[in-house]
């Protein structure tokens, strides 16, 4: 007895149960992603394919990027994969099969899109679609190789030329969270910081023991998909800007990467994440013209709440409501318990891990909108972190296409049952499963027969 007393004692403080994984929230083995002496796992340094020749930071793709698609690439759809390679069948007519909240990034890999027929939008290219990472050993289309247009992140100094994807994950996570409020805490020479017992990015907090009255944390959890804290710059970028904001606080549902067909997938946005963004993305949200932004631009971040006064045809309201009340073109009959849109996500304005927690669903169990006032729009409510199908990586397209449902469906290049070339004129020169998949398989037919963009969801111009 003393014994199962004493197992289970241990199994609370050092949070067994858990779903482990490779990172568990911070630096994993090593070897995972570096190679010693060209021998683990009879694994060859390569660079580029060539064997026997070593890389930078021995690792065991040719760059940075490579090394995380080494795991995170894949054709069959996983929680961790943020990526399908071999790329889709495009002439056939495939799409990316992964429907991660942050998206696929094998969206950069499709073809150059001309305007379809009758259309009043050139489609965008495929570099527009996503981050440009850089991945040697993944190059395919516009994936792998620095963005040739955009040189520096948009509103920032980010030179395209080092964009990998630790330019935003740090994978030796120096920030960890240190209590339920989602409190920050970094490694520094010379000082202590608690030890990272696994994820935080799935709503566990920091472990704790009790003896007595007297509580003590003993281990935090990591941050919310490894961003990088502040003062993060990647060691391969010798004066690269350094971060200036922490990683939002954000939960996430175990099972994420999945078709929303059925149910939606509600990530559970707490607080930060425009502000993380601006780490690259600096003068984006200035309210001053700096020569690249202007200052007339949609307020996103901590104060740019739902709950601000906002018009509807005259009538004084705030944008909270309207985005409670709004469930298609022409339709403002919703309500609160049930207004919550995966392609229109906002943040919640609380760094509450069990609040959040409580949200981050796949089973629709947790649709509620907004209801304090503190809600906010983010970067996220519009666009995806690594791809879409979309221009500027938003979650719907927005470029010139007033609708994006024609006749009840999604449209496509491939539709014949509608007249005037509507199915085409709107579906970006997309399949009709192309576009569907951009939009996550959700279905078409919860909003209006022809339902015009989902910007409308805040705003009920339509």
């Amino acid at each position: 007895m003393k014994f199962v007393r004493l197992t289970v004692a241990l199994a609370s403080v050092l949070g067994f149960g858990r779903a482990y994984a490779f990172h568990d929230g911070g630096v994993a083995y090593c070897e995972g992603c570096h190679t010693m002496h060209n021998s683990t796992g009879n694994m060859s340094v390569r660079s580029g394919g060539t064997v026997d020749n070593g890389v930078k930071y021995l690792l065991r793709g040719s760059d940075q990027s490579s090394t995380c698609l080494s795991c995170h690439a894949n054709a069959a759809t996983g929680s961790y994969h943020i990526m399908t390679w071999p790329t889709p069948n495009w002439a056939g007519g495939a799409a990316p099969v992964n429907f991660s909240p942050g998206g696929d990034f094998s969206w950069l890999t499709s073809p150059v899109r001309t305007a379809p027929t009758g259309s009043h939008a050139t489609p965008p290219a495929p570099q527009r679609l996503g981050h440009n990472v850089i991945a040697a050993d993944y190059v395919s289309g516009a994936f792998g190789i620095a963005d040739p247009q955009l040189i520096t992140a948009p509103g920032g100094t980010y030179a395209a030329a080092n964009l990998t994807c630790v330019s935003c994950h740090d994978p030796h996570s120096n920030a960890r969270i240190i209590d339920s409020s989602g409190t920050i805490q970094h490694t520094a020479l010379g000082s202590v910081a608690l030890p990272i017992a696994g994820s935080g990015s799935y709503g566990a907090t920091p472990v704790t023991t009790t003896t007595g009255t007297t509580t003590t944390t003993v281990a935090a959890v990591g941050v919310y998909r490894l961003l990088g804290g502040i003062g993060y710059v990647p060691a391969s970028y010798t004066g690269g800007p350094t971060f200036k904001a922490d990683p939002p606080v954000a939960v996430a549902p175990s099972t994420y990467n999945r078709s929303e067909a059925a149910t939606q997938t509600r990530v559970a946005y707490g607080r930060g994440m425009s502000e993380w963004c601006a780490n690259c993305h600096v003068n984006i949200h200035t309210t001053v013209s700096d020569g690249q932004s202007a200052p007339f631009i949609h307020p996103a971040g901590s104060t740019a709440l739902l709950g601000q006064s906002a018009n509807l045809a005259g009538t004084a309201t705030t944008n909270a409501a309207i985005y409670n009340a709004y469930k298609a073109s022409g339709d403002l009959s919703g309500n609160q318990t049930s207004s919550y849109l995966s392609l229109v996500p906002f943040e919640e304005g609380t760094g509450n891990i069990a609040t959040l927690l409580g949200h981050a669903v796949t089973d629709n169990s947790q649709l509620g909108g907004p209801t304090t006032g503190n809600e906010n729009v983010m970067c996220l409510s519009c666009h995806r972190a690594h791809a879409s199908g979309f221009g500027s990586m938003t979650r719907y397209s927005v470029t010139g296409d007033e609708f994006v449902t024609i006749a009840g469906a999604w449209p496509g290049k491939d539709r014949a049952d509608v007249s005037s070339a509507m199915g085409i004129q709107y579906s970006d020169n997309w399949t009709q499963a192309q576009y569907t998949a951009a939009m996550y398989n959700y279905p078409a037919t919860s909003f209006a027969y022809d339902q015009r963009v989902l910007c409308n969801k805040c705003h009920a111009k339509d």
